[in-house]
C-alpha cells in the first residue's frame, strides 16, 4: 500500500471486504457490462438487428476489463461512460456497433447504482441482525439480575441489566423494519432515454409501446428487479437515495444511542466491553480501560448522520429533468454512508459478542440507592402498623434528605437507622432491612424480556454472520 497518497480510513480500517469489494470499480464497471449484455440480449429477443453472436461476444468479456485503455480514453474524451463503451467494443468487436443502443450514461450509471445500494443494504441487515442476536443472548442471560434504572441519568428505580438491553434491541428492530422496507420498495430505472421518454426506443421499435415495456421488464428482472420506477428523467429519483441513507442513520442513531449508554456504565464500572489481554488503554496512563470501540462507534455514528443529509441536499436541487451537480457528491457521499454503516455494524457485533457485565459491582451500586427505593414500601408498611401515610411521608422526604446530605460528605447511607429511630414507623431498622431485596423492586423485568425476545427469535432463526455472496 502506497504511504504518500491520502486513502479513505473508512477503505483502510474499518469496513470489511465485502463492502470494500462491492464498491471497488471491479464490480462497478463489470455492473456496467452486464447491463449492456441485458440491455443487447433484451433488443437481439425483441427483434432489433442484433445478433445472438454479438450477444455472446459482450457475455464472453464482462470481467475482462482493460483499465489502462479506459483510462487513457477517458482522458481524450472526458466522458467515463464513452470511455468504457469504446474498451468494451475493443474487446468485443463483432458488437462494438451496438453497444448502448439507445441507452443514455444513465442506463448504466443508475442501475449499477440501484444493483449495488440493494446488495449492500441486504448485508448491511445481515450484520445488524447478528447485533440483535447478541442483545438476544445478552438479554436472557441477565433478564432478571437487578441494576440501577437511571432517568436523566441520576438514581431511579431498579430494572435489570438485560431489560435495559431490550431497549438498545428495540431500536435495531425499528432500524430491520425501515431497511425491510427500503430493500422491498426498491425499483430499477430501466433503459428509459436522456429525459426519461424512451423517445429513442419509439424510433427503433417503430413505435410499438409493448415492446419498450417488455424490454425494461427482462432488463429488470434479469437483475431481480420487479418493478420500474413509473416515471423518470434521466436519472432515477433522487428521493430514492434519500430514502437508503436516511435507513443508515437510523442504523448509526441506534448504535450511538447503545454505544454511548455502554460508555456511560463503563464510566461506573458496571459494565465492560471486551478488551483483549495485551490491549493499552492509554500511551501515559498503563492503568486506563477505555471503552474505545464503544468510542469509536460513536465518532462514526456521528460522521454517518451528517453524511445522510448529502441525499436531501441533492434531491432538493434535481433542475427540471436532471442536472449533474448530484455526480461528485453521490460517488462519495453514497459508498462512505454504505462503508461506515459496515464498520459500525462490525463494531456493536463485537461489543455486544463479548459485553461483559460486572455483577458485584452492579449489585453493590443497586444496594447502595435500595434504602431509597425500598422508602414506598417502608411507608405502605408503617401505615398497616398504624402509622398516618402523611406524616410517614414527610419523615421520609426529611429523612432522604438529611442521609443524602451524609453521602456527600463521604459518609456510608444511614437513611435506615434514621427512619427506625422515628416511633411513628413502629419498625427496627433490622425489620427494615429485611424489605432490601433487589429483586422486589424489578417490577416485570423479566417477563418483558421474556415476551419480547419470544418476539424476536422468530427474526433471528436462521440469521448467520457469513460473508454472503454478491448476488448481481
Amino acid at each position: 500500500m502506497s504511504k504518500d497518497r491520502y486513502e479513505s480510513p473508512l477503505a483502510s480500517r474499518y469496513a470489511s471486504d465485502f463492502m470494500l469489494h462491492l464498491f471497488s470499480p471491479d464490480m462497478r464497471f463489470q455492473t456496467w457490462r452486464r447491463l449492456w449484455v441485458a440491455l443487447a440480449r433484451a433488443e437481439h429477443n425483441l427483434g432489433l438487428p442484433i445478433s445472438a453472436e454479438q450477444v455472446a461476444e459482450l457475455e464472453a468479456h464482462v470481467t475482462d476489463i482493460d483499465y489502462e485503455t479506459a483510462a487513457a480514453r477517458e482522458k481524450e474524451v472526458r466522458h467515463d461512460v464513452m470511455a468504457h463503451v469504446y474498451t468494451y467494443g475493443k474487446a468485443a468487436p463483432s458488437a462494438a456497433g451496438i453497444i448502448h443502443l439507445g441507452a443514455t450514461s444513465c442506463y448504466v450509471t443508475d442501475n449499477a447504482d440501484l444493483i449495488i445500494y440493494r446488495e449492500g443494504l441486504r448485508y448491511l441487515r445481515g450484520e445488524l441482525l447478528a447485533v440483535v442476536a447478541n442483545l438476544a443472548k445478552f438479554a436472557d442471560r441477565y433478564k432478571a439480575t437487578p441494576t440501577l434504572g437511571y432517568t436523566h441519568y441520576q438514581p431511579a428505580q431498579l430494572v435489570t441489566v438485560g431489560k435495559r438491553a431490550t431497549l438498545w434491541m428495540q431500536d435495531f428492530l425499528a432500524d430491520l423494519e425501515e431497511l425491510d422496507f427500503v430493500l422491498s420498495h426498491m425499483k430499477f430505472l430501466g433503459c428509459r432515454g436522456t429525459t426519461g421518454t424512451e423517445a429513442s426506443f419509439v424510433d427503433l421499435f417503430d413505435g410499438d409501446g409493448a415492446k419498450i415495456d417488455e424490454m425494461n421488464r427482462r432488463i429488470a428482472a434479469e437483475f431481480g428487479f420487479d418493478q420500474c420506477f413509473s416515471v423518470c428523467g434521466q436519472t432515477y429519483p433522487r428521493k430514492a437515495d434519500s430514502r437508503i441513507l436516511n435507513c443508515l442513520s437510523a442504523i448509526a442513531q441506534s448504535c450511538y444511542r447503545m454505544a454511548n449508554d455502554i460508555r456511560l456504565l463503563q464510566h461506573d464500572r458496571q459494565v465492560e466491553e471486551p478488551f483483549e489481554k495485551n490491549q493499552i488503554g492509554s500511551s501515559a496512563m498503563a492503568y486506563k480501560r477505555n471503552p474505545m470501540r464503544s468510542e469509536r462507534i460513536c465518532s462514526l455514528a456521528r460522521y454517518l448522520m451528517a453524511d445522510a443529509m448529502n441525499a436531501p441536499m441533492t434531491a432538493s436541487v434535481q433542475w427540471l429533468e436532471r442536472t449533474l451537480d448530484d455526480s461528485a457528491n453521490r460517488r462519495i457521499s453514497m459508498p462512505e454512508g454504505f462503508l461506515c454503516a459496515d464498520a459500525i455494524l462490525r463494531l456493536a457485533q463485537n461489543v455486544t459478542d463479548g459485553l461483559h457485565v460486572n455483577e458485584k459491582i452492579v449489585d453493590r451500586t443497586c444496594r447502595e440507592y435500595l434504602p431509597f427505593i425500598a422508602t414506598e414500601n417502608l411507608m405502605m408498611e408503617g401505615v398497616k402498623r398504624g402509622g398516618d401515610r402523611q406524616e410517614l411521608h414527610e419523615i421520609i422526604r426529611t429523612c432522604s434528605m438529611a442521609a443524602t446530605a451524609k453521602m456527600k460528605e463521604g459518609e456510608p447511607c444511614d437513611l435506615l437507622a434514621r427512619l427506625a429511630a422515628e416511633p411513628a414507623f413502629g419498625m427496627t431498622e433490622t425489620e427494615m432491612e429485611a424489605v432490601l431485596d433487589p429483586k422486589l423492586y424489578i417490577g416485570r423485568c423479566p417477563e418483558q424480556v421474556d415476551v419480547f425476545l419470544a418476539q424476536v427469535r422468530p427474526l433471528l432463526t436462521g440469521a448467520s454472520q457469513d460473508v454472503p455472496e454478491i448476488n448481481l
